[in-house]
């Protein structure tokens, strides 16, 4: 695991002013084997209520791993740059859980925050993930979210594992040979990672991730690019101090403007809500107000905390100071996600058996890779994922918003409540 590294100046050489706002994610799972009209009306609207509360159970679980797993990660990355895509992860475990059984699926439920069955948690993921596609095709901002399965030819997946991530996650089976061809698969599946990112994620699946024994890899792919809705003007960028701590600061450009955007501030922090263009994406910014506030934010943040800081996001003037920042970060999650509370999937105790019939498979590794770049314009970024399974073998002066210091923030889908992406910007001069 290793991560790659007010107000008026020049910014960071590296950064592309110019650039786009894109965001980018793809989630990888690698498995080796061993071995009446009113009443029509009424049941109509009856059953399109039960749906939103299933995509809302859905929104509000991938929040709460979305947290739990921020939690884990900030722990294992000590002072550093953080970022990384829970929904990428979420889907590609969804996938997974599609063919876990027993004691295992039950693990992996309460891990993921999975509140509902298998068959409505899987067409919820549908829609959800539709809704998303169809919110990039509108013509404000690309959005386009992308599923694959790669697995052993002539291997016997069973016909319900493959029909359920077929029409739940446009998941269609390539077939592949990881025995005879395990170096040419792995190129051929890191291509297809490139090409639905963007080529900001390369080299997802590293040398020695396959094996002979590799049976499935599942992979889920998010890219995003658009603008802010209010941008800001380049001339209005200065370089100016970032307090990485109370003693250290580096240098950095802050982007300025004064806009009315969706604002709040408690009695620890501020928050500011900053939307993409089409307001269907926006990113969320939790601003602690002491430079060295942002270890006792994280120790209250949860799905709870979060709703209520949002729930107080109120439109008023603000003066906006936001760094201009550059990190890509890379993670090992099985250790992790086992320590989590889904240790079984992870140990010959795993139980896949919904994927082929038999209990042959766990998962060995789970990896994920992630990009982002704030600059004028918008946002770039990418993240990729891999889950590898291994045989058993107002009229007051308006508040002013100066993120100057430690800060978290989210990436969300406004309607849904979905964090996309989520991060924490610490030293904006490392990459």
């Amino acid at each position: 695991m290793s991560t790659s590294d007010a107000a008026t100046g020049p910014g960071i050489q590296e950064v592309d002013m110019r650039k786009l706002h894109k965001l980018l994610t793809v989630t990888l799972v690698v498995l080796i084997g061993f071995g009446g009209t009113i009443a029509v009306a009424k049941k109509s609207n009856v059953k399109n209520e039960n749906k939103k509360r299933d995509q809302q159970a859905i929104a509000e679980g991938n929040t709460a791993f979305a947290l739990d797993l921020y939690a884990k990660l900030k722990d294992q990355k000590k002072d550093e740059n953080l970022f990384f895509s829970p929904y990428s992860i979420s889907t590609a475990l969804a996938m997974t859980w599609a063919g876990a059984r027993g004691e295992t699926e039950k693990q992996m439920a309460q891990t993921l925050h999975f509140t509902l069955d298998q068959e409505r948690t899987h067409p919820a993921f549908a829609v959800l993930q539709k809704y998303l596609n169809a919110g990039g095709k509108k013509g404000g901002y690309q959005l386009n979210v992308a599923n694959a399965l790669w697995g052993q030819k002539e291997y016997d997946f069973l016909r319900e594992f493959l029909e359920r991530t077929d029409k739940y996650y446009s998941a269609r089976l390539n077939e592949v040979d990881f025995v005879n061809e395990t170096e040419k698969t792995r190129q051929r599946i890191n291509a297809w990672v490139e090409k639905k990112t963007n080529n900001k994620i390369k080299n997802l699946i590293k040398k020695g991730v396959l094996k002979k024994l590799t049976r499935l890899v599942l992979t889920n792919a998010i890219y995003f690019k658009g603008d802010w809705a209010v941008k800001f003007r380049e001339e209005n960028t200065k370089t100016a101090p970032f307090h990485i701590t109370a003693k250290k600061k580096v240098e950095a450009p802050l982007m300025y403007q004064m806009k009315y955007f969706k604002y709040a501030e408690t009695e620890n922090l501020q928050i500011l809500e900053l939307p993409y263009k089409g307001d269907d994406l926006s990113m969320v910014v939790l601003l602690p107000h002491g430079i060295d506030g942002l270890g006792g934010l994280e120790k209250v943040l949860n799905s709870k905390t979060l709703k209520g800081y949002t729930n107080r996001l109120r439109q008023r003037e603000v003066r906006v100071f936001l760094p201009k920042f550059k990190m890509t970060c890379e993670f090992s999650l099985a250790g992790t996600l086992a320590a989590m509370g889904m240790p079984n999937a992870f140990t010959m105790a795993a139980d896949f058996s919904g994927m082929n019939g038999r209990k042959d498979l766990y998962i060995s590794a789970v990896v994920h890779k992630a990009f982002v770049e704030v600059h004028e314009e918008g946002t770039e970024a990418a993240a990729a994922t891999g889950v590898v399974m291994t045989t058993k073998a107002m009229p007051t002066p308006p508040p002013v918003f100066r993120a100057d210091h430690p800060f978290l923030f989210l990436i969300r889908d406004n309607h849904s409540g979905s964090i996309l992406f989520l991060g924490r910007m610490m030293n904006p001069a490392k990459k």
